[in-house]
């Protein structure tokens, strides 16, 4: 059996129809993963956010304490030297 020229020619825009399609999906496919990267950059953003701040909240509370165990400190080094001077 022959194939004719026009048999060809509708081959060919066949495949170029198909080419064309699934270059259509990769596209589609390409963007939706950029999408779905840029929601996860952002949540991992925000979980460091969330993460930096509780830190930054701990570091604060530790620094009030440590503040005020060295205003103790003094205060008892004061009362030491008070006793001393009535001895």
């Amino acid at each position: 059996m022959k194939e004719s020229h026009d048999d060809v020619i509708l081959v060919e825009e066949i495949y170029e129809l198909i080419d064309e399609r699934a270059e259509g999906i990769k596209k589609a496919v390409i963007e939706e993963i950029r999408q779905k990267q840029d929601e996860d950059l952002r949540y991992i953003n925000q979980r460091i956010d969330s993460l930096n701040q509780r830190i930054d909240s701990q570091g604060s509370q530790l620094n009030q304490r440590m503040d005020t165990i060295m205003q103790m400190l003094m205060d008892m080094n004061r009362q030491l030297v008070e006793i001393a001077k009535q001895k």
